[in-house]
């Protein structure tokens, strides 16, 4: 079951990335700063939501939450300060956007760099156990997907449409075979038996 907040005395702001795994595409990041009597009975981890709940729940978490931002880091990015960094980079992007900031940060995952000089804590699954982390999820997501379907129109043959940029056996396959687009990370190995079929 997810909880409302981490702390309760300071204005706390969640955070969370889409895009991570992915062999193209930009990593996006949200930063949401929720009320105290937020609630949503559809809220939850966007992995583990229909892409039609996380459609329905991004304008209602838009237009309810007290702040939120979306940021993004792209492939060329990517490529110069790695994966780890740009996911990190993309948030600190979206936290610069807030217009609202923050007296404390719950991030999704076991790492972060620190953001100026805010407190923050590091929640693994967090995405599943916060709310704020749940809809800054669910916004990077949408978000990202959103972007990976306009580029889709420009390369349908790696079937972004479907896979989002996510290393599928199909776009593995493709990539071997056509080469690169200006869209791909180059510095992420396309047969690396390590990559895993990730859910899309």
């Amino acid at each position: 079951m997810l909880l409302p907040r981490y702390q309760h005395d300071l204005l706390e702001a969640g955070c969370d990335e889409a895009g991570r795994g992915c062999l193209a595409g930009p990593v996006f990041a949200a930063a949401v700063i929720l009320s105290h009597d937020f609630e949503h009975a559809l809220l939850n981890d966007s992995k583990k939501l229909t892409e039609a709940d996380r459609y329905q729940l991004r304008p209602e978490i838009e237009a309810k939450a007290v702040a939120w931002a979306v940021a993004s880091v792209d492939n060329l990015e990517i490529d110069k300060i790695n994966i780890l960094n740009a996911s990190f980079l993309a948030m600190h992007r979206a936290l610069d956007m807030l217009n609202l900031r923050p007296e404390f940060l719950i991030i999704d995952g076991n790492r972060f760099n620190k953001y100026q000089t805010t407190p923050h804590a590091c929640i693994v699954e967090g995405d599943g156990k916060y709310f704020s982390i749940a809809a800054a999820s669910i916004l990077a997501k949408t978000y990202r997907d959103d972007y990976m379907k306009q580029i889709a129109e420009e390369h349908p043959e790696y079937d972004w449409h479907s896979n989002k940029g996510y290393p599928t056996i199909k776009h593995r396959n493709k990539v071997l075979e056509l080469g690169y687009t200006p869209y791909h990370r180059r510095t992420f190995r396309i047969t690396d038996p390590q990559l895993s079929i990730f859910e899309i």
